[in-house]
């Protein structure tokens, strides 16, 4: 496998890590100061709304730039942001930002998460350069190695945010995320990315100042067919995540302690890491379309049953094998789009993908908590409920929650299966097929 391909990779993991570091430990630190769940909850929107609808705007920029220059770009302006938080922090008394309503408190929540945004465009770009660096054949266990990294920056940004701010405290924590991203940028300097120029589609070439270009994106995923179908398929398993994004740590923690949840989750994430290492040494198979869907059907007959009984081992079980397929999932769908689309409008397609999926989350964080507190929670607390699955299930508020978990894999499950005898995924199954064959013809001699 390409060594720069290795080199970008480990330079985006450093980068990743740094953001994704600065986002939790900012998270702790505003609810530490300010004693505000409302404040974390505000300042989490502004995170992931962002995250959300930014990745039009970013995957435009890696389709118009040189890679690199984009990533280089990227990490300077996650530089300038963290410098500015850092001055601000500075100047302003430390009593001010115990106020959660206070302006300089917000400027420099603002600040903090703008730098860890802007790098969200990394994700994109090397999913972008897996296509530019990397030979057809080995892509889909590039992508594993993609899921790796991402999974190590997960691992190790929940573990040791915390441990930063209450040892360090934001301040120092600051100076080691500016730290770090100077080195990135200094790396990144040193490694040398083979794209001569700037490739642009013929029907772009009157739109190349334009760089958000949603309906030019539509136009190349709906040449697909069932592409755009995925894309949905993939957002509505996200709407579903939600629930367990949402409600998962109150579920948790009704069973063990602070303490052992936090560890325990430390443990659950080696999934993402174990589960992008097998992706990188066996690839998907012929057929990633199909694994996929064989990812998810597993994924959530396990939801239906890892709390169908009150106990941390069967919870912990199926939430480890729960993480172990998601880098599965993620480059099964990097893979087909890298396959399908042109590499001029990768970029994108691959943050629309993000933007639209991405938004999915979020919705269901504010929808599904008032579910739980006004159906599910009654009805195994005081409701019928308790006469009809109380005797084997259980009663009360966590075996309520246990209930809506099962509701959701059941719901998600049926659209999986519904979804493997669609017409959109016979086409987008035989159009990859047609797509492999064509290139196999092309590269033999």
């Amino acid at each position: 496998m390409n060594n720069r391909f290795y080199l970008l990779l480990a330079n985006t993991l450093v980068a990743s890590l740094t953001n994704s570091c600065v986002w939790y430990a900012l998270t702790f630190w505003l609810y530490l100061e300010t004693k505000s769940v409302v404040a974390t909850s505000v300042m989490a929107g502004i995170y992931l709304g962002t995250v959300a609808f930014s990745g039009f705007f970013l995957g435009s920029l890696v389709d118009h730039y040189r890679k690199k220059t984009v990533m280089m770009g990227s990490s300077l302006c996650s530089l300038g942001f963290y410098l500015l938080a850092l001055l601000l922090y500075s100047v302003t008394p430390s009593s001010v930002f115990s106020n959660p309503t206070s302006l300089s408190l917000w400027a420099f929540i603002l600040l903090g998460l703008l730098g860890a945004i802007v790098g969200n465009v990394r994700s994109i770009a090397i999913s972008t350069l897996v296509t530019l660096l990397i030979e057809e054949g080995q892509r889909d266990r590039a992508n594993g190695l993609v899921g790796t990294a991402n999974g190590v920056s997960f691992l190790v940004a929940s573990l040791f945010s915390g441990l930063a701010i209450a040892f360090l405290g934001v301040f120092w924590m600051l100076v080691l995320a500016i730290a770090l991203t100077g080195l990135v940028v200094v790396h990144l300097w040193t490694v040398s990315v083979p794209e001569s120029e700037i490739v642009v589609a013929e029907t772009d070439q009157s739109a190349s100042t334009r760089r958000i270009d949603i309906w030019g994106t539509l136009k190349a995923i709906q040449q697909i067919p069932g592409l755009l179908a995925l894309i949905f398929f993939n957002t509505l398993n996200n709407f579903l995540g939600g629930v367990f994004m949402s409600l998962m740590d109150a579920y948790g923690l009704s069973l063990v302690s602070v303490q052992v949840w936090g560890m325990l989750w430390g443990f659950l994430s080696l999934g993402f890491i174990v589960g992008g290492l097998v992706v990188s040494r066996k690839g998907l198979g012929a057929k990633p379309l199909k694994t996929l869907f064989v990812a998810n059907i597993i994924m959530w007959a396990i939801c239906v049953f890892f709390t169908i009984q009150a106990s941390i081992i069967l919870l912990s079980v199926g939430l480890f094998i729960y993480m172990c397929l998601i880098p599965v999932v993620e480059a099964a769908e990097q893979t087909i789009i890298q396959k399908l689309i042109s590499p001029e409008r990768q970029g994108r397609v691959f943050g629309f993908a993000q933007s639209v999926e991405q938004a999915a989350s979020p919705i269901t964080a504010f929808i599904i908590g008032p579910i739980a507190e006004l159906v599910f929670i009654p009805f195994m607390t005081s409701g019928a409920g308790v006469e009809l699955l109380g005797g084997w299930f259980g009663t009360g508020k966590d075996r309520g929650l246990a209930l809506l978990f099962t509701v959701t894999g059941l719901i998600g499950l049926v659209i999986t299966l519904l979804a493997m005898r669609s017409r959109s995924y016979g086409i987008l199954s035989r159009k990859y097929q047609q797509f492999s064959t064509e290139s196999a013809v092309a590269e033999s001699p």
